[in-house]
């Protein structure tokens, strides 16, 4: 895959995004500016799937209309012809592969949804926790539109969403909010998830190798987790850390 300087440039900007200790509404958004960026596009939602509620909730949005977004969440999520089929590809795909532009054109979705916001060409992922039981875990989804005139998604804009993916799931992984033990509730989810690789015998670069960031962030972490727990000794942390954990 070639990419252009550009294109670099942005992919690298996303990384880092996708590498900071941010909330789960924060990950979505942050992405959605940079892949506006990356892909060259114009509007951009994301939404979890909630399973208990059959529906999409937990909106997040850039250049769309709030009152066209709720609509869809009152109403158009449910007469919906193509997200559905665009989740269960669980791979980047553009909105054209699932529905011929011509057929979805002659929609309600289209011209009384879509067509409000500007939204012509569409391209989704939908990321999911696969370790998380039968049929993994909905964590979020990234839907990005180009408008009128401008040129379809086609397999480059595909690939480069693939690049991404990972790193999407990984930093909504770390922002889900999960049961910690007292003595680890007042951990960001990035200094957990640095806690856990501690317990577990990693050294500083190790530990940087398997969170995809530099040993001094790792540093700054620890210094972190050193102040909360009030052990210092990274021996001594380690055992404060498994010992929380494990009661």
């Amino acid at each position: 895959m070639i990419l252009s300087r550009r294109e670099t440039a942005a992919l690298a900007r996303t990384f880092a995004l996708l590498a900071e200790d941010l909330g789960e509404r924060e990950v979505r958004l942050g992405v959605g500016h940079a892949l506006l960026d990356l892909l060259e596009a114009d509007q951009f939602a994301s939404y979890v799937w909630d399973a208990a509620g059959g529906r999409f909730a937990d909106g997040v949005s850039l250049h769309m209309d709030p009152a066209n977004l709720a609509r869809y969440e009152r109403w158009f999520q449910f007469r919906d012809p193509i997200t559905f089929q665009l989740q269960a590809r669980r791979h980047a795909t553009a909105v054209s592969e699932v529905m011929p532009h011509a057929e979805l054109a002659r929609t309600e979705f289209f011209n009384d949804f879509l067509a409000l916001d500007g939204l012509h060409w569409g391209i989704n992922l939908h990321a999911f926790d696969d370790g998380a039981g039968a049929g993994g875990r909905a964590l979020g989804d990234l839907r990005i539109w180009r408008a009128r005139g401008r040129r379809e998604f086609d397999a480059h804009d595909k690939a480069l969403l693939d690049l991404v993916e990972p790193a999407f799931i990984a930093a909504l992984r770390r922002a889900r909010p999960t049961a910690v033990p007292p003595e680890l509730g007042a951990l960001s989810p990035r200094e957990r998830e640095v806690a856990a690789l501690v317990a577990r015998g990693l050294t500083d670069k190790a530990i940087a190798r398997e969170l995809g960031v530099s040993v001094p962030s790792v540093r700054t972490y620890l210094r972190r987790l050193g102040a909360k727990s009030g052990v210092r000794r990274r021996a001594a942390l380690a055992g404060w850390l498994g010992g929380a954990a494990g009661r």
